[in-house]
């Protein structure tokens, strides 16, 4: 069976609750999949075009297409899905809009690409092309697009009308993967080459990360998004943003250490040199229980 051909699967809970539930219900699945080495072939496709189009929702509220880009792993893959979930469910001005801003903003050079993930356009002492500027518009004409074509409610109503729909508890999706697990050939490999690989390939922000999580003695739920243009004490530096459990938190990475913040009061709840972090000490990717 084709990931076309496989069903998307919910919680029951999740599906009788409001369509932030049901969004995040899939965004839950998947992960779920992923964690235990299902590949987007033993995904159903309209999950992932569901789990995508939220992505792209979430960095672009956070930080407008820069956020997008800067957070994206594999921009043609993740495209392509983003594209699909919006037609899907649709999204036809969404879809238009991303197509807009994606073609414009691969039509930037390369100082003002620079310029627009550096927030430029935003600071008044410093001059931009009108491409910049441009392309800043273009997130706003976003931010106003969700009034009248609300993501988070197509999403949701399109999921909940799907053919096949599979709903399921918590025990119901174990078995699920269980049974996909099954049908893949290669999974001691692909497990071989996860622990082999999982601290080597793991992002450094992901490192620190994980080991101010350590020293708070807190468990990483997930890393939600990186802002690049958050302020702390005066200064811009690269901002991630992380669940760890059920609280959020955020990591910003100074000359020398690492700190792990409260992102209302900025309290500091862990601080790590960051030469001082040992990756052997550090579990691997996806091993919280």
């Amino acid at each position: 069976m084709t990931s076309k051909q496989l069903p998307v699967v919910l919680f029951k809970e999740s599906l009788e609750a409001g369509p932030d539930e049901v969004v995040d219900g899939n965004v839950t699945v998947v992960n779920a999949m992923y964690q235990e080495l299902l590949g987007q072939e033993e995904i159903a496709e309209d999950a992932l075009r569901s789990y995508y189009v939220d992505f792209y929702l979430t960095q672009a509220l956070g930080g407008g297409f820069a956020q997008y880009v800067f957070t994206a792993t594999d921009r043609e893959e993740i495209d392509a899905y983003v594209r699909g979930g919006l037609e899907a469910m649709g999204a036809t001005a969404h879809l238009a809009l991303f197509d807009r801003t994606a073609a414009a903003f691969e039509a930037l050079s390369e100082d003002e690409v620079d310029a627009y993930l550096d927030g430029d356009a935003e600071d008044e002492q410093t001059e931009v092309s009108e491409a910049v500027l441009a392309q800043e518009e273009l997130d706003n004409e976003f931010e106003t697009l969700l009034e009248t074509e609300d993501l988070m409610a197509l999403n949701a109503a399109w999921l909940r009308g799907l053919d096949g729909l599979l709903a399921v508890d918590e025990d119901g999706l174990d078995a699920v993967i269980d049974e996909r697990l099954k049908t893949v050939d290669d999974l001691e490999e692909r497990r071989a080459q996860a622990e082999a690989a999982s601290l080597e390939d793991m992002p450094d922000f992901e490192i620190i990360i994980r080991e101010l999580c350590d020293l708070a003695e807190v468990e990483l739920e997930k890393i939600t998004l990186g802002d690049p243009n958050f302020v702390y004490e005066a200064e811009t530096v690269v901002a991630w943003h992380f669940l760890a459990d059920g609280e959020e938190y955020l990591m910003v990475e100074l000359e020398d250490e690492a700190l792990m913040l409260r992102p209302e009061s900025l309290e500091v709840v862990a601080v790590v040199e960051i030469e001082a972090i040992d990756d052997d000490e550090l579990e691997p990717a996806g091993a919280e229980a």
